[in-house]
């Protein structure tokens, strides 16, 4: 499973487990900025895998600049390149590694591009031999949110690239 911070995952993984199915987390989100936000949304990850007892595995490092490239003349429609990098790594990392499915925590985000992701993910999983197991995870994103505030969860305020934070920013001047 695919898992862009523990607040959007904490009640998948719950959803999943009380279908009989034991999710792996995969944390691969490389363009996260800035560093420091990485940093507090995987820890926050890594402790609450441990809390649930839940295999995490960590795909790569913070790698911004691959983003900046592929985006910066268009970075308009960033979140296609985003998503597409994001669950062709998760596919491979299942595909090399055993699994016959996966899936991702971003289904839970009314905030998200929801088909965009199915899309990706779909072409993804054909890509790499995998099954995109989709869940409608958006009626669990409230009772998500409000589980992780209850539990002290870091909660960050925009989806983790430059371009939503500075987003983030203007609406707030407006």
């Amino acid at each position: 499973m695919h898992i862009c911070c523990a607040p959007c995952a904490n009640h998948p993984i719950a959803a999943l487990r009380e279908e009989g199915l034991e999710p792996v987390g995969f944390w691969y989100n490389p363009n996260i900025h800035p560093y420091t936000e990485y940093q507090a949304r995987k820890r926050t990850l890594e402790e609450y895998s441990k809390e649930i007892g839940m295999k995490l595995v960590i795909g790569g490092t913070y790698d911004l600049r691959p983003f900046l490239s592929a985006v910066a003349n268009d970075p308009d429609h960033r979140c296609g390149y985003c998503y597409r990098c994001r669950m062709e790594a998760t596919a491979k990392y299942a595909a090399e590694n055993g699994y016959a499915a996966f899936t991702t925590s971003l289904l839970i985000s009314p905030y998200q591009d929801h088909e965009a992701i199915c899309a990706v993910a779909r072409k993804a999983a054909e890509q790499y031999g995998v099954e995109f197991l989709y869940r409608d995870f958006r009626p669990l994103f409230r009772a998500g949110q409000d589980f992780a505030r209850e539990h002290g969860m870091y909660m960050q305020k925009y989806c983790g690239c430059i371009y939503s934070e500075e987003d983030r920013y203007k609406k707030r001047k407006k």
